[in-house]
């Protein structure tokens, strides 16, 4: 039996050194614990109370005592709970009591995160955020402007629709000059007819050709305010008064933009092309002949006809022009820099890390607490109280039960003195005890022995 319980006895003893030794190691990092968990806090409260100022639009006396309130609430909350976690999470053994603690840390993790690590990470990369905001909103008014003036220059493009339809009216009205068409030279009614579309046509395309300087104007205009807008993204400096200036740019970007929409001249186009075909004033016929009148009829039904299949080609073109797809609407928004965090959370995901990690950290210890604590456990479990004293503790068990020893030896003197008889009172000794006694003397014998 003794060769079989050595091995466990060595094992226990090992047992019982390791986690002697963990409790030694344990005992010098809590030295300093809590001191780096305060250090902690107060870090996440300084950056709390950062970003709780960039949201307050005051910034009297009231609001800086807000803020101060609001960050030294969150550090004595994390002190607090990580605290608890760090003493109660190790100590506890059932698994049950492991899982409400779990569960209580991850709530208290969210909690953490949502007065926290948001306000931290605002503080920590608030500027960049607004940054890439601004540079969003230039990259999508560059988009809307490239493309209002797209629109705009093939609406430019039904110039040369237009053109070739005046021209094709013209070159009709020299034939019916020439006498190629009724078969009577001159200026008569099919002559007038087809100079008088002629003349329409022509005022449209001076109409367009008058807008080719207006698009390139505002088109040039708003890449110059883009070129403004790009360096405010980037200028040194405080942010909100460069969001200032860049919120007015935006603003005549936005006009400019309108401006081009405007400025388009498809629906112009559709409306003359409309109009070309259903406002046709027919002259008089003015052959001096039946045969003459009837042939210009004849003549002007045709160009009539042609002057539809051309009117409904350009109405074509115009409709195709206006169908393209809008630049959209593009607003700028001023915004904060913990909403610009959090709308560009993906572009910032470091700066998200520490900040949730400067709250969070913690939660490593209380596991790295959780795990030593429970080898302590294993190793001191199966081991003897005499092999878990240290020689400390055994002197202080010596020592009190010497203590006891004493205690209870004085007891044990105290009761034989109080259960032992009485004594009795010592007698002073007689002096004639030992002496022969003296007989008494007879008043008679001196009498008797005189006679």
């Amino acid at each position: 039996m003794t060769r079989d319980q050595d091995p466990l006895d060595r094992e226990a003893a090992r047992g019982v050194r390791n986690a002697r030794e963990l409790e030694g190691h344990i005992s010098w990092l809590e030295t300093f614990s809590g001191t780096a968990l305060g250090v902690l806090s107060v870090a996440s409260g300084i950056y709390t109370y950062l970003g709780v100022s960039s949201l307050l639009d005051d910034n009297g006396a009231l609001s800086v005592f807000a803020a101060v309130a609001y960050s030294t609430a969150v550090s004595v909350g994390i002190f607090v709970f990580w605290s608890y976690l760090m003493r109660l999470f190790p100590a506890v053994r059932t698994t049950r009591a492991r899982t409400g603690l779990l569960a209580a840390m991850g709530l208290g993790s969210l909690a953490i995160v949502a007065m926290s690590s948001w306000l931290n990470a605002a503080a920590l990369a608030g500027s960049a955020a607004v940054e890439q905001h601004l540079a969003k909103t230039v990259q999508d008014y560059q988009v809307a402007l490239e493309r209002a003036h797209e629109i705009a220059l093939t609406g430019q493009g039904l110039e040369r629709d237009v053109a070739r339809t005046r021209q094709s009216f013209e070159d009709l009205s020299q034939q019916e000059a020439e006498g190629s068409l009724s078969g009577l030279a001159g200026r008569g009614a099919v002559f007038r007819v087809l100079r008088q579309k002629s003349a329409e046509l022509q005022a449209l395309e001076t109409q367009i050709a008058a807008q080719t300087p207006l698009v390139e104007s505002a088109f040039t205009e708003g890449n110059s305010i883009l070129s403004r807008m790009r360096a405010l993204t980037v200028e040194p400096g405080n942010v909100e008064a460069r969001s200032v200036e860049f919120s007015e740019a935006a603003v005549r970007l936005q006009g400019l933009i309108t401006q081009l929409r405007q400025l388009s001249v498809a629906p112009l186009v559709e409306r003359a092309a409309q109009d070309l075909a259903a406002s046709v004033v027919l002259p008089e016929l003015d052959s001096s002949t039946a045969a003459g009148r009837a042939d210009q009829s004849a003549t002007i039904t045709s160009v009539l006809e042609v002057l539809g299949q051309r009117a409904a080609t350009l109405e074509r073109a115009a409709q195709a022009v206006q169908d393209l797809g809008q630049p959209t609407d593009v607003t700028y928004t001023p915004i904060s820099a913990a909403d610009a965090v959090i709308l560009y959370a993906r572009n910032f995901v470091p700066s998200w890390a520490g900040a949730i990690a400067i709250d969070l950290l913690p939660a490593v210890l209380v596991l790295i607490l959780a795990v030593t604590q429970g080898a302590i456990r294993q190793g001191r479990d199966g081991a003897g109280v005499e092999d878990t004293l240290t020689l400390a503790e055994l002197r202080a068990a010596l020592t009190a039960l010497q203590e006891v020893e004493a205690v209870s030896a004085s007891r044990d003197a105290v009761a034989r003195q109080t259960e032992a008889p009485t004594a009795p009172p010592p007698v002073a000794p007689d002096p004639t005890a030992g002496a022969k006694p003296t007989p008494a003397r007879d008043p008679q014998a001196p009498r008797e022995a005189a006679e």
